[in-house]
């Protein structure tokens, strides 16, 4: 097999399964999974999809406690439910690129599914997925009016102390989202803004929460709740109301610092851990002349040489090893539950990362020896499902030429057939991409 299907399974996608067609034009098979339309997670009927619906079953829970029931059942079931079908649209399904873009951008915009557990999974459809190959700037938008951003960093009772309700009230002002939108989602540090435009910013985004308690349920704008006047962020002067709101976060995401950022987080993640110069540069410059067109940017990616010049030269982050090791063994969807004990096991719990910046997307942090030990002892369990499956066929079929020969050598002197299966999924090779 020519190593090049290979690589853009496994760099830019979730890994091969052995009954996968090699495509005859990789670049082409990549763009295809940016295209407008394709299926997302499937859910149960009886999962609310809409925003309207995850509010109005949020409130039955609250009737429920209210009324002396235990616990919120809506809510864990909402959750369990969307995080499974995340899961196992990643174990059975075809778009693994567009399904590790889902995952990048939710990892830079990330919010911890511990704080806003019954809105995270609608987070992750209509913020992420919904603007996965879209503009950075709706995206940015949208993150910024997202109930579970809003509850994440505390936006939804942050009052301008000039406003009305903070000259009634003496509620404060609350800095953790436009502080994080400046450090970690755009313009970062780089850019030389101060502690004042963190405080101006903070300002701009006075009244901006939303409204759970009754219909219509969702964000809202609390005229009452923002401080008056134009605001002055970075140089940039913004009206007062909503409306300098969107101005701000439009005006953030179409700076250069912003392209900059985003550029070197998609080349570490895509590429190295130390982002190539020139590599950087070419995303940076689609970002800037399309002005944070993200498909424009994504399909640059697979275009870039030193993407394909260097392969597997970054190790797979755990929720990345976990779906590839199940695609591997042809593990139906239905094992997402167990994908989802594993990536806790392993260090990186969905949609729970330990800070707003979101999981680290370099080697160091995951190559502890007690994590790789798990790794090993997880996929062990694993082959016992492949018991009986050629561990050299199924090498060939998911690393193709990227399987070193000792690899294939130690596996053919094996004692069995499910300790051969773990040296192929538990080898170097099969923990890069």
């Amino acid at each position: 097999m020519d190593a090049t299907p290979v690589i853009a399974a496994i760099r830019f996608a979730q890994g091969r399964r052995p009954g996968d067609p090699v495509p005859s034009d990789p670049v082409a098979w990549l763009d295809s999974q940016l295209a407008p339309g394709l299926p997302g997670p499937a859910l149960p009927d009886d999962v609310p999809v809409t925003q309207q619906a995850v509010f109005a079953a949020g409130l039955e829970d609250t009737a429920r406690i209210r009324a002396g029931g235990m616990g919120r059942p809506n809510q864990a079931r909402i959750l369990r439910e969307e995080s499974l079908a995340s899961l196992a649209l990643s174990i059975g399904g075809d778009y693994g690129f567009r399904e590790r873009l889902v995952a990048f951008w939710a990892n830079h915009l990330a919010i911890a599914r511990n704080r806003a557990p019954l809105f995270t999974g609608l987070y992750i459809r209509e913020v992420i997925r919904a603007h996965v190959t879209g503009r950075f700037e709706d995206m940015l938008v949208a993150m910024a009016r997202s109930p579970a951003m809003l509850v994440y960093l505390d936006n939804n009772g942050s009052v301008g102390p000039n406003s009305p309700v903070g000259k009634r009230t003496r509620r404060g002002l609350n800095e953790n989202l436009a502080r994080e939108i400046l450090e970690l989602h755009t313009v970062t540090p780089a850019a030389g803004y101060s502690q004042a435009d963190v405080t101006a910013f903070a300002h701009v985004l006075t009244g901006w929460g939303f409204q759970g308690g009754r219909e219509p349920f969702g964000f809202s704008f609390r005229a009452q709740s923002h401080e008056p006047g134009p605001k002055t962020v970075m140089g940039q002067t913004f009206p007062e109301g909503q409306e300098g709101g969107v101005m701000a976060l439009a005006w953030l995401a179409r700076h250069e610092k912003t392209h900059r950022h985003l550029a070197t987080k998609l080349v570490r993640h895509f590429v190295a851990d130390d982002p190539p110069p020139a590599a950087v540069d070419t995303i940076f410059g689609v970002l800037r002349d399309t002005q944070g067109d993200l498909g424009a940017a994504s399909r640059a990616l697979v275009r870039l040489p030193e993407a394909w010049a260097t392969p597997l030269g970054k190790l797979r982050n755990p929720q990345d090893y976990v779906v590839s090791v199940l695609r591997a063994v042809e593990a139906p969807p239905d094992m997402a539950e167990r994908a989802f004990g594993a990536v806790q096991f392993l260090g990186q719990p969905l949609w729970l990362p330990p800070a707003p910046i979101g999981f680290p997307d370099t080697a160091p942090p995951w190559a502890a020896p007690e994590l790789m030990v798990r790794r090993i002892d997880w996929v062990n369990g694993i082959a016992g499902r492949g018991a009986g499956r050629d561990a050299a066929d199924l090498a060939a079929s998911v690393l193709g030429p990227l399987c070193r020969p000792e690899t294939l050598r130690a596996a053919a002197r094996a004692g069995s057939a499910r300790e051969a299966l773990t040296l192929i999924l538990a080898s170097p090779e099969f923990h890069r991409r």
